[in-house]
């Protein structure tokens, strides 16, 4: 098995769906079907990553995301949301929250699976010693490649997978402009046309993250962003 995946949904026939494709994929699913019971999973056994579906019965999807996000037992688990088109203000804050990305129903159960790929190997790789740059320094931020962490001034940053791969990429390429388009390919490892605010809502949450070095991540206007280190 690639890995263990808790699919949140209460729909039946996306439920389905899902689960038949991630099985044919080669992983092992768990089913919830709100957000209670998924939370219950979730704290007695954690999954690899879970697929959450933001409009669930009682407790909906965001609320489920954040109180993940903020336990530290369960933080560090993927989250790939399912959203609905009309829900694009819902899915800006599912990934400010911190879920790794979003699909877009209706959604083709392939670029599902590619997705989950995706965020699963960017996981594994994150904790691969990096050939090119193991320690950068940069002022006050420390970017320690081999044990993937970040500190400023000292003090560790909580950064998810995808965030830390944002920052080394960004490093690794500074002074350099990268557009939204290229940092998508490169992070996320997916052509990604037309999914520039997940770079841009990515850059902000890791802004944050950095405080006061957050300057060293310069936005270029019309074109994309430049890391500002020497």
């Amino acid at each position: 098995m690639k890995g263990r995946i808790l699919v949140v949904e209460d729909e039946v026939d996306i439920l389905d769906m899902v689960s038949y494709n991630l099985e044919k994929a080669g992983y092992q699913v768990q089913i919830a079907v709100d957000g209670e019971a998924a939370l219950t999973q979730i704290r007695e056994k954690l999954p690899d990553l879970i697929v959450l579906d933001l409009m669930l019965p009682g407790m909906d999807g965001l609320e489920v995301c954040r109180l993940l996000k903020q336990d530290k037992g369960t933080r560090d688990v993927p989250i790939l949301m399912l959203t609905a088109r009309a829900e694009e203000v819902d899915r800006i804050v599912g990934l400010e929250l911190g879920a790794e990305d979003y699909v877009v129903k209706p959604f083709s159960p392939r670029e599902l699976v590619l997705r989950i790929h995706a965020i699963l190997r960017r996981l594994k790789n994150s904790k691969k010693p990096d050939p090119k740059e193991r320690m950068m320094r940069f002022g006050s931020l420390v970017i320690d490649v081999d044990a993937h962490r970040a500190t400023v001034d000292d003090n560790p940053l909580k950064l998810t997978a995808t965030e830390f791969s944002l920052l080394v990429t960004l490093a690794e390429r500074r002074g350099r402009v990268q557009s939204r388009e290229d940092l998508l390919n490169s992070v996320w490892d997916y052509e990604y046309a037309g999914y520039g605010r997940t770079a841009d809502t990515h850059i902000r949450r890791l802004r944050e993250k950095l405080g006061p070095a957050s300057e060293l991540i310069e936005t270029v206007r019309g074109v994309g962003y430049r890391f500002k280190g020497d």
